[in-house]
């Protein structure tokens, strides 16, 4: 029998070499598929990792849910392989049992090692909020509970009361700190911060707060805006407000503001008219619509037939005169025509040139003593509505005398009346019901020439100017 050549291979059995072939195919396969199915279900964690949603524990649940699903077929192809390959090498002894055992459990190492980071990573991975997001997506916030505020509920025992001074510290605003003892309150009723206060008037009309305090303190918020007086144990613990301990307390509903209906149009109340009003009305261009009762004083002068009473300014364009109205007084006028009266009655004075009065009592006063005497002077005399030129000496007299009319008074700027020096205008009524008379009267205390202009104007109203005429007064040393 030939031997073989050198260097050439042994005859091995067709049985065994097709075995061991099989077996190294069947071992590659096996750790493909594990290598496979590792790959896959990390895959599959990195995609739960991206996609986790609300909550840690669902996502971890669908992670595993997702891993065994897609683990479950891999490992039964395995374990069928695993099987059918063990049948054919019952028969052989083959050292790969121990190497076709570990794969199984390396599979569940891989999957377990890959579910548990899965299971990590939501809550320590960068993409996410970080736990204060997923504590806050799992849990709602719960609102804080309000603790109950303590209410002083018992009352201290009776103190001292209190004295009238400390009274008075008590209810001034900026004093008092420290007062206590028992005594009672009048106020207002408020609710401060949930708490029954009240609301104070001081001695200087300045509000002091105080808290109200014991077992009624929860009923007394129900008179809010009430008028509320306490009695108790008062502290003044600042200087603008304290604490009562009520032992007892009074409310009074608040009263409903009326509505007072306007008065009907009736005259006002006349009153008496104060002394600085009657100066007023006595005065030239003020006190117009001052109407009140009064006692004034002046001469009494006709026109026409009505009795005009001149308190101020006689004269002149800025005399101040009143009609006299009523009957009682009115009938014995005539006779005191050109004397001075006293008349007390309703004064109105309409414009600030005069008005009327309605005379209750007229009294007669003596007349006043005239201030220059005629005796031994030089006068100059003029007549009526004439101009001309006259002259005067220094210091002496010149008197003009003009004719009145029903209804308008003569009159000069009170200018003029300075310069020239004019002492008197007397009125001086006609001869038997006669027409009537003025007669200006002037004491000229300065040298030179002046012009003096007459206006006949309207009684009561002097602005109103009916004609006027103008002489010339020369004054000579």
């Amino acid at each position: 029998m030939a031997k073989p050549k050198s260097g050439a291979k042994k005859a091995t059995p067709a049985g065994k070499t097709g075995a061991k072939s099989a077996a190294k195919k069947d071992k590659s396969a096996r750790l493909d598929l594990i290598k496979n199915a590792s790959k896959r279900v990390a895959t599959s964690t990195t995609k739960l990792v991206k996609g986790v949603g609300d909550s840690v524990t669902k996502g971890a649940k669908a992670a595993a849910k997702k891993a065994a699903v897609e683990t479950a077929p891999e490992k039964e192809k395995v374990i069928e392989k695993d099987k059918a390959v063990e049948k054919e090498k019952a028969a052989e002894k083959a050292p790969s049992k121990k190497s076709a055992a570990k794969p199984a459990p390396a599979a569940k190492s891989a999957t377990a090692k890959a579910a548990a980071p899965a299971a990590k990573t939501p809550a320590g991975t960068k993409g996410t909020t970080g736990k204060g997001a997923g504590k806050a997506a799992s849990a709602p916030a719960v609102p804080a509970v309000e603790k109950p505020r303590p209410r002083a509920t018992k009352l201290p025992p009776p103190g001292e009361p209190l004295t009238k001074r400390e009274m008075e510290q008590l209810l001034t605003a900026g004093e008092g700190r420290g007062v206590m003892g028992e005594g009672s309150l009048k106020g207002r009723l408020v609710v401060l911060n949930e708490l029954p206060n009240l609301v104070v008037v001081g001695r200087d009309k300045r509000e002091l707060t105080f808290l109200l305090q014991g077992p009624d303190q929860e009923v007394l918020p129900a008179y809010v805006n009430h008028k509320v007086s306490v009695s108790g144990m008062i502290r003044k613990t600042t200087n603008h407000g304290g604490v009562v301990d009520v032992r007892k307390y009074s409310a009074k509903k608040p009263e409903a503001e009326v509505v007072e209906a306007p008065p009907a149009d009736t005259e006002p109340r006349l009153r008496y008219l104060s002394p600085g009003e009657v100066s007023m009305v006595t005065a030239a261009g003020m006190g117009a619509g001052i109407k009140g009762f009064a006692a004034v004083r002046g001469n009494l002068e006709m026109n026409g037939e009505e009795f005009i009473l001149v308190v101020s300014n006689g004269g002149t364009r800025q005399q101040v005169s009143f009609l006299i109205e009523g009957k009682a007084a009115v009938k014995s006028l005539r006779k005191n025509v050109g004397h001075t009266l006293q008349v007390m009655g309703v004064v109105d004075k309409l414009s600030g040139w005069g008005g009327r009065i309605t005379a209750e009592n007229v009294e007669p006063r003596p007349s006043e003593a005239r201030a220059v005497s005629r005796d031994e002077m030089e006068m100059v005399h003029i007549e009526g509505e004439v101009p001309t030129s006259v002259d005067v000496k220094l210091n002496h007299g010149l008197t003009v005398r003009l004719p009145e009319q029903p209804g308008f008074t003569w009159a000069i700027e009170p200018t003029a009346a300075k310069r020239v020096g004019l002492r008197e205008a007397n009125f001086e009524p006609g001869p038997n019901g006669g027409s009537a008379t003025r007669e200006f009267f002037f004491t000229p205390r300065n040298p030179g020439t002046f012009e003096v202009e007459f206006f006949l104007a309207k009684a009561l109203t002097p602005g109103l100017v009916d004609r006027s005429f103008k002489i010339n007064v020369t004054v000579k040393p």
